[in-house]
């Protein structure tokens, strides 16, 4: 398996949102109903245009690199701005800074293909996000992670801070967990 982590380019936004769709479809059926997932698509998950300028987000491709059989099957990143989860579409965005002295840095928008799944891709990237944001000056994480994510992240160092609910447009909500690490 000839995987490689890398920053993510505008040009990558298509097969982004490939990757997205079929992860929540695919990882996350068994925590949330068919209308949570509907809703999340439309109004919350999904590329974030600002951690692909800053940056701070990145693409894992499987395949030789520049060939037709190169794909990218997972991505996510952290950020230095305030927004804790949501793509360009959330309503909730918050893009300005964080003071690495007494602010948490984000890990957000982790995402694995279900084909690519449990192969230790997101570990992969969640290293490069804490690895990052410790050059970066920062000292904690926190992020607002899926029911799916939870196991994953507990196992990775974080602990849970608290349940909390992102409304979204079709009139449900969908349930997360703040969970942090100091770094």
């Amino acid at each position: 398996m000839n995987l490689r982590l890398r920053k993510a380019v505008p040009d990558d936004i298509p097969r982004l949102k490939e990757v997205i769709e079929a992860s929540v479809r695919g990882l996350q059926a068994r925590d949330y109903s068919p209308a949570q997932i509907e809703g999340a698509l439309a109004s919350v998950y999904g590329v974030d245009s600002q951690l692909i300028a800053d940056g701070t987000y990145f693409a894992v491709e499987a395949g030789e690199p520049g060939t037709k059989e190169s794909a990218i099957v997972a991505c996510g990143g952290w950020s230095k701005r305030k927004t804790l989860y949501g793509g360009d579409q959330f309503s909730g965005r918050e893009d300005s800074l964080l003071d690495p002295s007494r602010d948490a840095a984000k890990i957000r928008a982790f995402f694995v293909h279900p084909d690519w799944a449990r192969r230790g891709i997101g570990t992969m990237i969640l290293e490069a996000c804490e690895k990052a944001a410790i050059a970066a000056g920062f000292t904690r994480l926190e992020m607002g992670a899926t029911l799916s994510g939870v196991p994953f992240y507990r196992a990775m160092g974080y602990a849970e801070v608290e349940k909390q609910w992102a409304p979204l447009g079709n009139g449900e909500s969908l349930p997360i967990v703040k969970m942090a690490k100091e770094i």
